[in-house]
């Protein structure tokens, strides 16, 4: 498999318009416990000069002992990062579309909060649907791209950045009910993960509203 090195060829040419850019990416859409998180990573005119750090890849496609070394460097590299949560229990009330809204316009208020004038940006979502706008954010500008976590260096590094911060939370929750190994699967339904739910039932992180016991094994 040829592996895609992102670049800022796409961040560049929005600079040229928009004082900003800011990419965001989700992390644990699919997971049958814990939160969703959403990264988002500010590039400006200056960044997008720099070279993209060594390694930066796809939060999916850079191995996990290398994860945390990437997710730092990203971070330095950066103008900026957050990463907004949403609960599980908000997942179960409102559904998983919205929560990611709702967690995008957590980690957008994050932003705001270290100074970022997010009005004046363009903002990058990976995939191709808009779940931004409707949680509230209708004053910014949101472009949906396909695959701008594999292509775009500035939403690679939202992803790789929101993928550590919910692994590390996974890794506490673990220490609280290590029956699910979440440690190990991250709250994903992996064999171990569905076998203790089978045993143990669902905890107070599961998305209990999910079909969890017909949830296909992701890996």
């Amino acid at each position: 498999m040829t592996v895609v090195e992102p670049r800022l060829t796409l961040e560049r040419r929005l600079l040229r318009e928009h004082t900003l850019v800011i990419a965001c990416d989700e992390v644990g859409r699919g997971a049958l416990a814990g939160p969703v998180a959403v990264g988002a990573a500010v590039v400006d005119a200056p960044r997008s000069r720099k070279r993209v750090p060594q390694g930066l890849r796809d939060s999916k496609l850079v191995p996990e002992l290398r994860r945390h070394d990437v997710a730092a460097r990203a971070a330095s590299w950066v103008a900026a990062s957050a990463v907004g949560w949403a609960s599980s229990q908000e997942i179960d009330d409102i559904g998983i579309m919205r929560a990611l809204g709702l967690a995008s316009v957590r980690a957008l208020a994050d932003l705001r909060g270290q100074g970022v004038v997010v009005e004046d940006a363009i903002v990058i979502l990976d995939g191709n649907y808009d779940y931004i706008s409707p949680a509230g954010a209708w004053a910014l500008t949101i472009r949906p791209v396909i695959k701008a976590d594999r292509d775009c260096a500035s939403a690679a590094a939202a992803s790789v950045i929101a993928k550590v911060a919910r692994d590390d939370l996974m890794t506490e929750l673990h220490e609280e009910l290590p029956a699910y190994d979440w440690a190990r699967n991250k709250g994903y339904a992996s064999p171990d993960h569905r076998a203790a739910i089978r045993e143990h039932g669902i905890s107070r992180h599961h998305r209990a509203s999910w079909s969890i016991a017909e949830a296909p094994t992701l890996f």
